[in-house]
């Protein structure tokens, strides 16, 4: 044999990316390392991977389809030699595939993954942020091994465990009318512009907290990045709800956000764990679940302040 793991995971993150660009950047690693690559594994093999498109991409070939099955596959059994290694010695080592929810992930995944490696210095947390369907997909597949998300509809076989609930409150300006009052009701809400978190999950949430009170809000602008929706209203053109509470009160522009108490009983959105059903967990993900128990409650949430805070 004389190709590597290291050309087959290169190869692997062409394929899953579409373009070289894309999974050089997933990796950290060159184009041109990554091209390289999958000409060596072509040739070696045989056969052509990819069809490139110029200035489009690569798409894979009837046999890349294939190959590409296999060589993740391979990836994972040489991955499970590290698994198998570990349980008999009893170390704490190996890769662990996170995802979090989009909105979810940067400020929780780089804090609670750092912590982990400062106790387990030989385990490696492989991080990816997606939207809900994606995670749960991901996990049915086995593609993942645990997932941070929220309280929501999950595929067969795949079970929850809450850690943390996320009242809702409002967003507006430093600027804004409301911005001293420190709490608002919906329906002092519902006439003024909303700049809406515009993702499938979300998007029914927030619209369901005003249905639930009669109420219909003046959506002015619609954003699926959370950080666009928070420098436009950092920038006055309205107001957003959230659920999430970055320790920083300042846009990407940094211009100043308020954070407002919501007057009532809403539905919070609850973080938690999703994990397979019935599956035997490694020694590191058994660890991993541990750390995640104790580092995101309803006390302390990685990357979030406090909930009396404003």
């Amino acid at each position: 044999m004389r190709y590597t793991l290291r050309q087959l995971e290169y190869f692997v993150a062409a394929g899953e990316a579409g373009s070289i660009r894309h999974a050089s950047e997933k990796l950290s690693i060159s184009q041109p390392s990554i091209s390289t690559a999958i000409a060596h594994l072509e040739i070696e093999l045989g056969v052509q991977l990819f069809v490139r498109h110029h200035a489009q991409g690569l798409s894979l070939t009837g046999v890349g389809q294939i190959l590409l099955v296999e060589a993740k596959k391979v990836l994972s059994m040489a991955e499970s030699l590290h698994a198998i290694a570990a349980e008999a010695t009893g170390q704490v080592r190996g890769q662990l595939q996170v995802g979090a929810m989009v909105t979810l992930a940067p400020m929780i995944m780089p804090e609670l993954a750092y912590n982990f490696r400062q106790t387990f210095p030989a385990a490696e947390i492989s991080q990816r942020a997606a939207n809900h369907e994606w995670l749960g997909e991901k996990l049915s597949k086995a593609e993942l091994d645990l997932a941070i998300t929220y309280d929501l509809a999950l595929p067969p076989g795949i079970a929850f465990e809450p850690l943390a609930s996320l009242p809702p409150h409002a967003l507006v300006a430093q600027s804004h009318p409301l911005a001293e009052r420190g709490e608002v009701t919906l329906e002092e809400l519902a006439a003024e512009p909303l700049i809406l978190l515009d993702l499938p999950l979300s998007r029914h949430y927030f619209n369901e907290l005003f249905e639930r009170e009669g109420l219909r809000p003046t959506v002015y602008a619609r954003a699926a990045e959370q950080e666009i929706v928070r420098t436009m209203v950092a920038n006055g053109y309205g107001y957003t709800l959230a659920n999430v509470r970055p320790r920083s009160d300042r846009a990407l522009d940094g211009k100043r956000l308020v954070r407002l108490r919501l007057k009532g009983a809403h539905r919070p959105m609850v973080i938690g764990m999703a994990m397979r059903q019935g599956e035997r967990q490694s020694r590191l993900l058994e660890h991993f679940i541990v750390h995640c128990r104790a580092s995101i409650s309803d006390q302390t949430i990685p990357g979030m302040c406090p909930l009396d805070e404003g």
